[in-house]
């Protein structure tokens, strides 16, 4: 394969697309569409179940949009893959469901390694993660979401000298407009 731009149209990388948009899900529609990605370079190993995509990686899915340096993914016997990408930083921007007569929330995020775990809807942020939502945002060395319970935590630190300002987790919560009454 040459190492000009390789673009691709693989199902392969599903699990990236489940990227957080923490406490609210990616559009339930997105689930249902074809998942694109452009990369300068792409391996595969079938005997190991894993790809390799390579150089200003961007996967596109529905509204799900993730730029990174690098993606490997992994698929088990049954079809769920884990994933892995790294860059400086890994940026991903997500729509989320409509809720009553309110559109859909953009979700935003980077850290410099994301992996997510597509059986256990889990995504893990590591190092300068940070995620904004409408107009709110959350920032660590750490950020785990669950995305079946909408469960999220914030670490200053996972294992590592953290190198967020001071070694502290930072969160800026907009506050809510309150409902007209008629």
């Amino acid at each position: 394969m040459r190492a000009s731009r390789v673009s691709l149209h693989v199902v392969v990388a599903g699990a990236i697309l489940a990227l957080p948009a923490y406490p609210v899900l990616a559009e339930k529609a997105d689930k249902d569409k074809p998942t694109h990605i452009e990369a300068n370079r792409m391996s595969s190993d079938d005997t190991k179940r894993m790809s390799i995509f390579e150089g200003s990686v961007v996967l596109t899915k529905g509204t799900v949009v993730v730029r990174a340096d690098r993606i490997v993914v992994h698929q088990d016997a049954e079809g769920f893959q884990t994933a892995t990408a790294t860059g400086k930083p890994v940026r991903f921007r997500q729509k989320g469901d409509p809720k009553g007569d309110k559109e859909g929330v953009w979700t935003e995020g980077e850290a410099l390694r994301v992996e997510i775990d597509d059986r256990n809807e889990r995504i893990e942020l590591f190092e300068r993660a940070r995620v904004t939502r409408d107009q709110d945002m959350v920032n660590g060395e750490y950020i785990f979401l669950d995305q079946r319970t909408e469960y999220f935590s914030v670490s200053a630190a996972k294992g590592a000298a953290p190198t967020t300002p001071a070694g502290r987790v930072k969160a800026v919560i907009q506050p809510k407009s309150k409902p007209e009454l008629k």
